[in-house]
């Protein structure tokens, strides 16, 4: 799954589950609002009606108090009965006030139809049998009277009441009545708030009950699901790092360790080697043919073949025993508690019998031949890095043989492991020197004579050793990774030396320079390139490119196909260097890509004998006139192969019969020496007369 769907799938998650935990939250909160309104509400109806009782509680004893009042103040002397009329008058008054304030708070009307349910507060106030509203009014109006006929008696200050005394006196029926009124008033506001409250408490109760559902179905739907997903996630978090980490330490096609967990443990397993006194043995491995399998039946057969390689390599060895792949075709196996040197003998022999058993892929039967290289420990080397590059020389060693076997560390590769170091180092040196020289080998027509290019060839002239063949140096730089700093140390040179001749008017044909996969997988070479041609003021139609069939195989996975695309259209020609000898398909041989043809050495040598080469030869001549392409024999050394290369009808011809290579002042004086002859003009003497 690629980064942006699973950012997306993310974010969903976490945006469900931010709604989801709102939603719960929402809900929860509102069932608790909810109830707690429910309990305010309770709390505020149970105040009330206590406010109500504790006024009916007060009108029942005032009504009470009144009557009596009424009495005392018939029955006792004149000094005593202004005290007990002011004290019935404030009864009576607090009565009044009372009673107002209860049809206040009852909210109570003597027109609502309630007064006929005889459960109703209105029933007691304004229906039989109670009618506590007419009795606790007359109960006011006749303490009134009373109060009123008393201060006109004892002169405090009212005239106001004129009827007769008989006509003032209390009726205790009526105290009785309002007594009676207003007990059953209360036993009716209690029921009441009895019944409201069981409502409340019932509707609370539901509530509650609604809430723990609300809550339980929150867990279920809502939260259940959400710890699910994120258990999921979790899960597949940990999986994806397991993943990772196994990625990490593990090679993704064959699942072997890879080389950063060999790196990583190999100086472990070298330490419990040590512990135990025992010898370890590190088996590197390459396969002979990779390279073939690979352009003859493609990367798909190579991962297959890759695979197998692996598994039968875990099949082979124990499970102490640690099997790495490096990259590519190279593997390396450390073996624990290896034994003697005939039991590494033995089962080396045992693992390359097994590795090179056929392998059938398509039902195509390959024979992928593996080759080892063996270093021992103690005796070869006594760290990890050591080890490897001693059974990386025996490795070397084994393929030089000729490959499907294997060899061991000596002392001879101990040399020759010592003179390669010295080697890189010197290599190193004369790249900062920039002491690399370039030699020409110029390429003529048989037709003519005429020069239709020269190639600058790399030389190295050691202050100390002389001169140093390419064929043993150029294997080191390459494996050191050293050949994009000489090729372009050859470039410069070659390319200043070429502008130099062209400035000068000398014939050399076309410059062409050999170039590798390795320099132009560098990302600015063709920027370089083209900076180098621009500042020597050497025109791009005059350069060539040499590149070998394998960089055109390699196009695909490394994007060079583009990179020469984009030199070509700016002028410079390519050229397939070494054709015949490697696994190109015709496709690839196509004039819009290529413009000229090398035919290697092997197949120009005796050609006159051998009539398999000249067949070859022929066959690559016809093939190349046919599309319109130029071609040139390379390694062309006597005049019999001069003679049938001009036969089959290849004009264009490089080899030590033509030139040997030479330094730039001697390839300047062979140049010259061959430039056209300008005509002299000579003048007559006397009359032309």
């Amino acid at each position: 799954m690629s980064q942006q769907p699973v950012q997306t799938v993310s974010g969903k998650l976490i945006l469900l589950i931010k709604a989801g935990y709102w939603l719960a939250l929402l809900i929860i909160a509102t069932m608790v609002a909810a109830s707690f309104v429910l309990l305010q509400q309770t709390m505020a109806t149970q105040q009330h009606n206590n406010t109500l009782l504790d006024i009916v509680g007060t009108q029942k004893t005032l009504s009470q108090r009144i009557v009596f009042l009424a009495s005392a103040t018939g029955a006792a002397s004149r000094d005593k009965q202004p005290a007990l009329v002011s004290a019935l008058k404030q009864a009576t008054a607090e009565f009044e006030t009372n009673y107002d304030l209860l049809l206040k708070q009852t909210g109570a009307d003597p027109q609502s139809p309630a007064k006929l349910d005889p459960k109703s507060i209105e029933s007691v106030l304004f229906a039989k049998p109670f009618h506590l509203d007419y009795f606790s009014v007359g109960l006011i109006a006749n303490g009134d009277r009373l109060i009123s006929a008393l201060e006109s008696q004892l002169n405090l200050g009212n005239d106001g009441y004129k009827g007769g005394a008989e006509r003032v006196n209390l009726d205790a029926s009526v105290a009785n009545a309002t007594l009676s009124g207003y007990a059953a008033l209360g036993q009716r506001i209690s029921a009441d708030a009895d019944e409201r409250s069981e409502k409340l408490l019932t509707l609370h109760r539901t509530l509650f009950y609604a809430t723990l559902g609300v809550i339980l179905l929150v867990a279920l739907f809502i939260f259940r699901p959400m710890s699910n997903a994120i258990l999921r996630k979790t899960r597949e978090l940990v999986d994806a790092r397991n993943s990772m980490a196994f990625i990490a330490v593990h090679d993704g096609l064959t699942g072997l360790h890879n080389r950063t967990f060999l790196t990583d443990h190999f100086d472990t397993l070298i330490k419990g080697a040590h512990r135990r006194r025992e010898r370890l043995a590190v088996v590197q491995l390459d396969l002979d043919r990779f390279k073939q399998i690979n352009d003859t039946l493609g990367h798909a057969a190579g991962d297959y073949v890759l695979v197998v390689t692996a598994q039968r390599m875990r099949d082979s060895c124990r499970a102490s025993d640690l099997c790495a792949r490096l990259g590519g075709d190279e593997f390396v196996m450390i073996l624990n508690g290896a034994g003697s040197t005939e039991d590494i003998n033995m089962l080396a022999r045992r693992i390359l019998a097994h590795i090179n058993e056929p392998i059938v892929f398509q039902g195509t039967t390959i024979l992928p031949g593996a080759s080892g290289g063996i270093a021992v420990y103690p005796i070869d080397a006594d760290n990890a890095q050591d080890l490897l590059v001693h059974a990386d020389l025996a490795l070397y060693s084994a393929k030089k043989m000729g490959g499907g076997n294997f060899s061991f560390f000596s002392e001879e590769l101990r040399r020759e492991l010592d003179y390669r170091k010295q080697l890189e180092h010197d290599i190193k040196v004369a790249i900062s020197e920039r002491a690399f020289q370039v030699y020409f080998q110029p390429q003529v027509s048989l037709t003519d004579g005429t020069i239709s290019g020269i190639e600058a060839l790399v030389r190295w002239n050691h202050h100390e050793r002389g001169m140093i063949s390419p064929g043993e140096f150029i294997p080191v730089a390459e494996k050191c990774g050293f050949m994009p700093e000489i090729g372009r140390i050859v470039i410069s040179k070659a390319i200043n030396e070429a502008a130099e001749w062209n400035r000068a008017g000398i014939a050399f044909g076309r410059l062409a320079v050999n170039v590798s996969g390795t320099e132009l997988r560098e990302h600015d070479f063709d920027a370089f390139l083209f900076e180098t041609l621009e500042k020597a003021g050497l025109p791009p139609q005059k350069l060539s490119l040499e590149i070998v069939e394998s960089v055109i195989l390699d196009d695909e996975k490394t994007g060079i196909a583009a990179k020469l695309r984009h030199i070509r259209a700016a002028g410079v020609h390519l050229e397939l260097d070494d054709f015949g000898t490697g696994y190109a398909s015709l496709s690839h041989v196509n004039p819009n890509e290529i413009d000229r043809l090398k035919i290697d050495r092997r197949f120009v040598q005796n050609i006159h004998e051998n009539g398999d080469n000249s067949k070859i030869v022929r066959a690559i001549t016809e093939l190349a006139r046919g599309l319109g392409i130029s071609i040139v024999a390379e390694g062309a050394e006597t005049e019999a192969e001069l003679d049938s290369l001009m036969a089959i009808g290849c004009d264009q011809v490089q080899g030590y019969s033509i030139a040997f290579p030479m330094p730039q002042d001697k390839a300047l004086e062979w140049l010259t020496a061959r430039m056209p002859k300008k005509a002299k003009l000579r003048v007559l003497q006397g009359s032309l007369a």
